[in-house]
Order: structure tokens, then C-alpha cells, then sequence
């Protein structure tokens, strides 16, 4: 096993509340998908909120009741790569706008965790707002401009 994991996290703005009609499509599909990325090779966690089946229900931003998250730690970029990318998930995220606000900044961003690390909702959104600030660093990047995990002496101190 390696010292490091792949963290990523992606927010979005509903265009409308959870339980509206307008994202049903969304919403039923969500404990499928789900589903399709704890079974993937290389899947190691997601964040859950209470009933922990998603985290539609955690808030990232307590004053923004339509702001959501999604908080998942791979093996590697390819794992994480392989099933946004080549399984059905592709499909929604081919949606996206349906049911999530068009963005001018980033909204996903990617960083290497000791194993066993399980980041924070604060931590993730400090990560994304260093990528928005500063753009793709060691810190936090996309995958466009990828960065290598760190030496694995530096996990261990």
C-alpha cells in the first residue's frame, strides 16, 4: 500500500433545493451512483452525511442552503479518473448543468493525504480555495496539471 492517497473534492450550487422536481434526475440516480464508486478498484472512502448514504445534508457553507459537496479518497488519479470518466457516472457528469449552477471558478480540486486520512469539509474547502487563488501547486491541483505523490518519509512524519 502506498503512504499516500488521493483526496478530491467537487462543490456545486443546486439550481434548485434538494427535494425539488427539478433534480430528480440527480437525486435518484445518486445512491446508484454511489454505489458504483465504493465497488470501483482504487475507491477507499467518501464523505456520508447522517444517514450515511451521501452528503447531500452535510453543508459546506451554512448560509448557502443549496451548496453541495462531494468529498471521495482514491488509491490514485487513475482510479479516481477511471470511474468519473468510464463508467456510467460519465453520463451525469455530462449533466452537470441540469442541476448545478454553471461556475467562473474551480470547483474540484485534488491532493495526496497520508493513507488512512480522512479530510475534513474545512479542510477540502481550504484546499479548493488555494487551487482558486493560487492555481494548480503541489497543494492542490486538478487534473489537467497533476502533482506526484510526496516521498513517502514525509507520511511518516
Amino acid at each position: 500500500m502506498s503512504a499516500y492517497q488521493l483526496a478530491q473534492v467537487n462543490v456545486g450550487r443546486l439550481v434548485a433545493p434538494f427535494d425539488d422536481p427539478r433534480i430528480d434526475d440527480f437525486r435518484n440516480a445518486l445512491a446508484h451512483i454511489n454505489a458504483v464508486a465504493d465497488a470501483q478498484a482504487g475507491f477507499v472512502w467518501r464523505l456520508t452525511g447522517a444517514d450515511d448514504s451521501n452528503a447531500m445534508d452535510v453543508r459546506p457553507d451554512e448560509a448557502d442552503p443549496l451548496l453541495a459537496i462531494n468529498v471521495s479518497v482514491w488509491e490514485t488519479p487513475e482510479h479516481l479518473a477511471a470511474f468519473a470518466y468510464r463508467t456510467e457516472h460519465r453520463e451525469y457528469l455530462r449533466r452537470r448543468y441540469e442541476w448545478f449552477e454553471p461556475s467562473a471558478q474551480p470547483i474540484f480540486a485534488l491532493w495526496w493525504v497520508p493513507a488512512g486520512h480522512r479530510p475534513s469539509v474545512a479542510e477540502c474547502l481550504e484546499r479548493l480555495d488555494h487551487l482558486r487563488t493560487h492555481g494548480p501547486t503541489p497543494r492542490a491541483f486538478d487534473f489537467k496539471q497533476r502533482f506526484e505523490a510526496p516521498p513517502a518519509e514525509e507520511a511518516a512524519a
